[in-house]
């Protein structure tokens, strides 16, 4: 996935899924293990055909859709959950909308609203989307991946003081025209870590060290990797490591930094 031109390829008809080869950077599935497939791409290039395909959508999904009131809004739910389907109806041999989606109970308080998953766990997935981009994982153990654009310095300082302490002094540690950019690279491993147990942003951000630094902090369970993605953007995944279907330790590894 080149840090300026992800690799993705819009998909054509109404069942139709985006191509394996054009959707998936190899280098980088290969150095995740678990991890069978990555999709990335710029809602604008997207927009106009998922919203033209909207009726692979469950009911659930489609009044979601409809709740939007800014089109760029609907867009980016649009382009990420026709995506979605589209993948896993490749994935599974289904149609996409014949795709059943449901979610474990929360694993903060046991709601009916934790992680979303296939039902029977033939694949686990994680989408995310932010403003113009979506991204999407596929694996064969519990993922999350998280993308998000540069925040601005003023969104930086609002929210930096919720960060783990380590984090927060690593953040401090640093000039300030380095702060939005480690500041964003923490957050999104952090949200692709928490999404991936299940817990999301239930969570308080202060719990779960991640780290701010170049690389992220090592974790016993999971794998997490910074992903490349286009400039003015930050993307990280987090894949399980241990625990039913979890790779042997000699497989794992990071993600391919972009050629």
């Amino acid at each position: 996935m080149p840090t300026d031109t992800p690799t993705d390829r819009t998909p054509s008809g109404s069942g139709a899924s985006p191509d394996r080869e054009a959707a998936t950077d190899h280098a980088a599935t290969a150095a995740l293990p678990g991890v069978e497939l990555l999709w990335s791409g710029r809602v604008a290039d997207h927009a106009a055909d998922a919203v033209a395909h909207r009726h692979l959508l469950d009911a659930e999904e489609s009044a979601r859709l409809d709740a939007f009131l800014r089109d760029a809004d609907r867009d980016a739910y649009a382009v990420a959950h026709v995506a979605l389907r589209r993948l896993l109806g490749e994935r599974l041999g289904q149609a996409p909308e014949a795709v059943t989606l449901s979610r474990e109970p929360c694993a903060h308080c046991g709601g009916p609203h934790g992680r979303p998953v296939v039902p029977g766990d033939a694949v686990h997935f994680s989408l995310s989307h932010t403003s113009g981009l979506v991204m999407i994982a596929l694996a064969r153990v519990p993922v999350g991946v998280d993308v998000e654009g540069v925040p601005d310095p003023g969104t930086v300082a609002d929210v930096a003081s919720q960060l783990h302490p380590r984090e927060r002094k690593e953040l401090a540690a640093l000039p300030a025209a380095q702060l939005p950019a480690a500041f964003a690279r923490c957050w999104t491993r952090k949200e692709a870590l928490l999404k991936a147990t299940g817990v999301g942003l239930n969570e308080e951000l202060s719990l779960t060290y991640v780290g701010a630094g170049p690389q992220p902090a090592a974790n016993a369970d999971w794998l997490l990797s910074d992903l490349p993605t286009y400039p003015g953007y930050t993307a990280a995944i987090a894949v399980r490591l241990t625990g039913p279907g979890a790779p042997p330790p000699h497989a794992t590894g990071r993600a391919a930094k972009a050629r």
